[in-house]
């Protein structure tokens, strides 16, 4: 059995799904292999598990680009609700909204009078067109009346490292790439992006406590399997899930992660799956990013 990333190998969906396929294979008894198919954002692996047999030995790890990728792209390979049957939303997580410590920004408030002061005069980084940072920052944008310029960088990593020499202002990114970074006093923690406050960092409020009603941003892991699977091989690897997230292996990555465990029944994956393609391609729509 097989478990497809649409990443490259050490990300965060390369994670959780190598934790999951761990302990899914002692619950089903038989090999998990993660494989990684990374390329055109996440296209290339998805389409790879949308033209496999459906019986439940190739899975998808999916996530927020699944959701956003038929807003962000003219034509796909496969239809994103067609093609592929939900078998377990795993996990959400939730970014945080950062600056460097010598900012004068020091709540979300500051951060939309300093925005409104001076509209575009402040930049936020992100880790590439369409990702969970950049949306995050459009829907803040967006809710905030507030005009802040965007930059895109190849990764995580490259727009921390300007956040941190003052070259952009603030960042909407994940718990993992910055929890360090916040505990050793290198970034100033705003604000957590999700609908409720963050395990990961209980004392930060939400953006939508700090004043920006209505605002939830979040990122999810989820798995499918490619449509016309049979509903009792759908049930039993639902079944397997809900025990994997139930583990040690797996509390620890939720520490280090930031993220809130779940495993809810397939029918739940797909309203949720339904429900985040169409709140994003509002977004996506109103401020008219397509991938080049």
């Amino acid at each position: 059995m097989r478990i497809v990333v649409p990443f490259a190998p050490g990300g965060g969906t390369d994670v959780v799904a190598r934790t999951l396929a761990q302990e899914m294979a002692r619950d089903l008894g038989v090999s998990v292999i993660v494989e990684n198919k990374p390329g055109a954002g996440t296209i290339i692996g998805t389409q790879a598990v949308a033209v496999s047999e459906p019986d439940g030995y190739t899975l998808l790890m999916g996530t927020f680009a699944n959701a956003v990728n038929p807003s962000l792209n003219v034509k796909l390979p496969y239809d994103p609700n067609k093609d592929f049957a939900p078998v377990a939303l795993v996990a959400r997580s939730f970014n945080i909204v950062v600056v460097n410590p010598k900012s004068a920004i020091k709540s979300i408030a500051d951060l939309i009078a300093a925005a409104r002061a001076d509209p575009g005069k402040l930049s936020y980084g992100t880790y590439g067109t369409g990702t969970s940072a950049h949306l995050a920052g459009e829907l803040f944008k967006n809710l905030a009346k507030v005009d802040l310029t965007t930059v895109p960088y190849k990764g995580a990593a490259p727009a921390i490292t300007d956040l941190i020499s003052g070259q952009i202002q603030v960042m909407f990114t994940t718990v993992a790439s910055t929890a360090s970074l916040i505990e050793a006093g290198q970034l100033r923690a705003l604000a957590a992006t999700s609908a409720e406050r963050s395990p990961a960092f209980p004392e930060l409020p939400t953006v939508a406590e700090a004043g920006v009603p209505g605002y939830a941003a979040e990122s999810w892991y989820g798995l499918f399997a490619p449509a016309k699977t049979p509903k009792e091989v759908i049930d039993r690897l639902n079944k397997s899930a809900a025990m994997a997230v139930q583990s040690e292996a797996f509390k620890r990555l939720g520490v280090n992660e930031g993220l809130v465990m779940v495993a809810r029944p397939p029918e739940e994956l797909d309203r949720y799956f339904r429900g985040e393609e169409a709140r994003w391609r509002k977004v996506i729509e109103d401020a008219g990013i397509k991938v080049e």
